[in-house]
């Protein structure tokens, strides 16, 4: 049986910058880690797609990896973001994370080279190989250019012995119904889109890695936790509340959106590295909105 890290709620954190330099704001993450653990998440994911990993150099993420460990403390899982498109530096970097001490590593299915299933399979096999702690799949056709099949990502999940659960984002519902039909028994599938959350669960899914939990920890936790308890009423309830900012936050790419939100809450800088740029002018009266509607401003 596979060992379950978590079943609930993980946040994809981001990553505060310093307006003035761009440098990690240590001081902001270090507020927005304890704003997850007393709203009541499962998990903190740094280096995400959220997080802004891809323009982060790799001491920036080392660093930020043992910084959020040190506040977590234990209190919620921490699960880093530690993939890329080329399998040597994964490894390493998924090695060096371990070291330090994270619970999981969130691997990203192989973006831009646009592998074939079996290099997929051999790309997994080498960090399992390598590193003794559990490994989520995340499948992200939009961000990676190359969906994760049903059928690869269950041959992981049955040959692979550490891979324990997959973030599923294709928003594609067959598929990842297909998935949590035929998995091996203690095998997670997560919800790697928010809005389809509720869907998922409902489905036999094991919970979500979300954006939206940055905003609203304590309300999307409790949706969660209750859909996962079959008390759908209440889950239902939650979702319609929090569903306009679930979609505020994709009018732009991620985590452009949920920036300018936790800037608006007094959270953050609403900083970005380029090539991204702040939420433009035209969504900012809607995101406001939304912020409101979720009891949020």
């Amino acid at each position: 049986m596979k060992t379950q890290i978590f079943r609930g709620t993980g946040t994809a954190i981001v990553t505060p910058f310093a307006t003035h330099d761009g440098s990690i704001d240590f001081p902001a993450l270090h507020t927005l880690v304890e704003r997850q653990i007393t709203g009541g998440v499962e998990a903190i994911i740094p280096l995400g797609s959220t997080g802004e990993g891809a323009t982060l150099a790799y001491e920036e993420k080392l660093s930020l990896i043992d910084f959020i460990l040190g506040v977590a403390k234990k209190k919620v899982k921490v699960i880093a973001g530690t993939g890329t498109n080329d399998t040597h530096t994964t490894v390493q970097l998924t090695r060096e994370a371990a070291g330090l001490g994270i619970d999981a590593a969130l691997i990203v299915s192989p973006y831009y080279n646009k592998p074939t299933p079996e290099g997929i399979l051999r790309h997994y096999r080498m960090i399992a190989d390598t590193v003794d702690i559990p490994l989520i799949v995340y499948n992200v056709p939009s961000r990676t250019g190359s969906n994760l099949t049903a059928e690869t990502t269950l041959r992981l999940a049955e040959e692979i012995p550490n891979v324990i659960a997959i973030k599923e984002a294709s928003g594609n519902m067959e598929q990842v119904m297909e998935i949590i039909r035929n998995k091996p028994e203690g095998f997670c599938v997560l919800s790697g889109e928010d809005s389809l959350t509720l869907p998922i669960i409902a489905s036999g899914g094991d919970g979500v890695i979300a954006v939206i939990s940055n905003e609203a920890p304590e309300l999307f936790s409790v949706m969660t936790r209750n859909a996962l308890a079959g008390k759908m009423e209440a889950a239902r309830t939650a979702h319609y509340t929090l569903f306009p900012l679930m979609r505020a936050n994709f009018f732009e790419s991620n985590p452009i959106p949920v920036k300018a939100a936790l800037s608006m809450m007094g959270l953050i800088q609403d900083a970005l590295r380029l090539p991204l740029m702040p939420l433009s002018e035209k969504f900012r009266p809607v995101m406001r909105e939304a912020l409101r509607a979720a009891n949020l401003l």
